[in-house]
């Protein structure tokens, strides 16, 4: 059988080959420490949340799926998102703010873009962030320091355990975040 080259592909084989990663890679995921403890805590408060990546839906909904199944001798499923934005929902990708922006347009908080929270390892990603006009937490996971410096973090943890819900305010929307251990 021979494969198709490149130019040959059209969007929905690419989607279905990206669906098929997680499935066949799972194993090897590495969940960000914190992250789970973090959205389990928006859950609990109603904090409204959401995904903006710049992998496709099938990609990112299979590896929500293997990492819910990750933990299962604790019992806590990770917890999934109401709203999310993927490549398929915009028309530039990261470092084009459009994608934060829609996020935040999803879950009606357009309005208050400057206490708009955004987690991000990639610079390109740090970059959108900063364009939509949103403070940014730079995980150093995957790229180096200086990357995310120059990127425009306005802070660089480790991981999200580093970040804790202080207080959140249901009437006006607000939710005070504490960051500790911060690199930058």
């Amino acid at each position: 059988m021979e494969m198709p080259s490149l130019g040959q592909l059209n969007n929905s084989d690419i989607s279905h080959a990206e669906g098929l990663i997680p499935k066949e890679f799972g194993q090897d995921a590495v969940e960000i420490p914190g992250s789970r403890t973090l959205l389990e805590k928006l859950e609990e408060q109603a904090i409204p949340w959401c995904i903006v990546t710049s992998g496709t839906r099938p990609l990112v909904t299979g590896w929500l799926d293997v990492m819910s199944l990750s933990d299962l001798s604790s019992q806590r499923e990770l917890a999934h998102p109401k709203k999310l934005v993927t490549a398929e929902d915009v028309e530039s990708g990261k470092p084009d703010p459009a994608c934060y922006q829609l996020g935040a347009k999803l879950l009606g908080l357009q309005q208050l873009s400057p206490s708009i929270v955004v987690f991000e390892d990639a610079p390109a990603g740090v970059r959108s962030g900063k364009a939509a006009g949103y403070t940014v937490v730079a995980l150093f996971t995957t790229h180096k320091l200086e990357q995310l410096i120059e990127a425009g973090a306005d802070y660089i943890v480790q991981d999200m355990r580093s970040v804790t819900i202080s207080s959140w305010d249901k009437t006006t929307g607000v939710a005070q975040l504490s960051i500790a251990n911060a690199l930058v």
